[in-house]
């Protein structure tokens, strides 16, 4: 299942980072695992593992769910929106990513952006890091990142989780 904030012009990535934690508090108190990812453009991802033999629909209506919650707790930073120009410049908590046929951006994979950026996994506990941007790591620094931290995403892989009604 994946949670794709995606931030709105008026969005810094400051009140990303706040979404993130509020949805990583949901996977807590739910007692399921997830990680996180900066997409190396503006945003973060959260990826959650569910058992094999789910529809595309169920863990859409369960992120849509979790993500609806969040939500509510920060109306002020948050729109439902589909088009940009409808959202004010807020954040939306896209949950549309889970289906078939939507491209997404993979672990490790460069960004057609100046300086190539990539999107890299990180530990929570990296959302405390003020130099943290979702560009932060690039084709030429990502190994240097990956030698040193390793793919946190990595222990999630197979993970069969059930998630639990909202």
């Amino acid at each position: 299942a994946l949670i794709d904030l995606d931030p709105g012009s008026k969005t810094t990535f400051d009140d990303i980072v706040v979404l993130a934690r509020l949805h990583k508090v949901v996977l807590d108190t739910l007692g399921l695992e997830g990680g996180a990812k900066v997409t190396g453009k503006r945003g973060i991802q959260i990826w959650i593992p569910v058992a094999p033999g789910k529809t595309y629909e169920e863990p859409r209506g369960w992120v849509k769910r979790v993500s609806k919650s969040v939500g509510k707790v920060v109306p002020e930073m948050v729109s439902w929106a589909w088009s940009k120009s409808d959202r004010r410049g807020l954040a939306r908590l896209d949950y549309t990513q889970n289906v078939v046929n939507k491209t997404l951006v993979a672990p490790f994979s460069a960004r057609p952006a100046p300086g190539a950026p990539v999107s890299v996994p990180i530990a929570w506990d990296e959302l405390d890091d003020p130099d943290l941007t979702p560009d932060r790591w690039t084709i030429r620094t990502v190994l240097d990142r990956l030698a040193e931290v390793g793919d946190p995403l990595r222990p999630l892989v197979g993970l069969p989780q059930e998630l639990p009604e909202i």
